[in-house]
């Protein structure tokens, strides 16, 4: 039997996307039991947000599917039909991954940009 988990409050469930271990050079770099885990995956369940969020017009700021990115430390890692997740508080995340050409722009420029021109 496979078996969902609901995340409550502001916790949100996230899958770790395995790093990418083959460097810019091709060498492949072997994983180790010493590692930490990845800081990056995608958001698999949100929880409902905390009540008070609803009366001040928050809303929980990410989506099923997103790619976030997280710090090593954040939430408690758990093992769900075989499966590694993350369950962590929505506050622990750092920021969801965007393809560049997804960002806002005002009148045809960038919003902001560290890029030097």
């Amino acid at each position: 039997m496979r078996h969902n988990l609901r995340p409550l409050f502001d916790r949100i469930v996230i899958k770790e996307l395995d790093p990418d271990r083959v460097r810019r050079s091709g060498l492949l770099v072997p994983a180790g039991d010493h590692e930490p885990p990845p800081q990056h995956g995608i958001v698999l369940a949100i929880g409902p947000g905390i009540d008070w969020w609803e009366g001040a017009g928050v809303r929980m700021p990410v989506q099923r599917g997103d790619h976030v990115v997280f710090p090593a430390t954040a939430g408690v890692w758990i093992e769900v039909d075989e499966e590694r997740l993350l369950v962590c508080r929505v506050g622990e995340i750092l920021g969801v991954l965007e393809r560049a050409d997804e960002i806002p722009t005002a009148e045809g420029r960038e919003v902001a940009s560290d890029e030097p021109e």
